[in-house]
């Protein structure tokens, strides 16, 4: 069986950054899938499942009321919980999404009040939700982007 592209990055070297992880296309469609990399593999403790599942809350309502809206197809967790997928429509690099993905940082950063969706209507495990840890992994993830830590391992 053929290895999918995820497991042939060497995830002992991979660093904390914003990475294009694949490009798919299918006649003219071209789509990016970025790897918002929050943590480091293997070496760093993986986000809590509450802080998470915020950090998904946030970001899905951030992209769906962004300039960039009709442009995303997807975005969520990682099962390894490092980090998140975004999926776009386009031929993109990192650099064409750089400000976008900072710009939606600083929306957790500086967000106050209710998480969109974390209610028993409208979320399956709407208790599970810890904003101000989604703050720090988030700040963090940020700090590292801004300060140039972020590399290409896919483009």
């Amino acid at each position: 069986m053929k290895k999918i592209a995820s497991f042939t990055i060497n995830h002992l070297t991979l660093e904390s950054g914003l990475y294009v992880s694949r490009k798919d296309n299918k006649g003219d469609c071209i789509v990016t899938t970025f790897d918002l990399r929050m943590t480091v593999p293997n070496r760093e403790p993986v986000i809590d499942m509450p802080a998470l599942h915020t950090i998904e809350h946030l970001c899905a309502t951030f992209l769906r009321n962004s300039a960039c809206k009709d442009e995303v197809i997807y975005f969520g967790p990682m099962g390894c919980r490092t980090g998140c997928y975004l999926v776009m429509f386009g031929d993109l690099k990192s650099e064409d999404v750089f400000d976008f993905v900072v710009e939606m940082c600083d929306f957790i950063i500086g967000f106050e009040v209710d998480i969109p969706g974390a209610s028993a209507i409208e979320c399956g495990n709407y208790l599970e939700q810890n904003l101000s840890m989604a703050k720090f992994y988030i700040a963090r993830y940020k700090d590292r982007l801004v300060t140039g830590r972020h590399l290409e391992y896919n483009d």
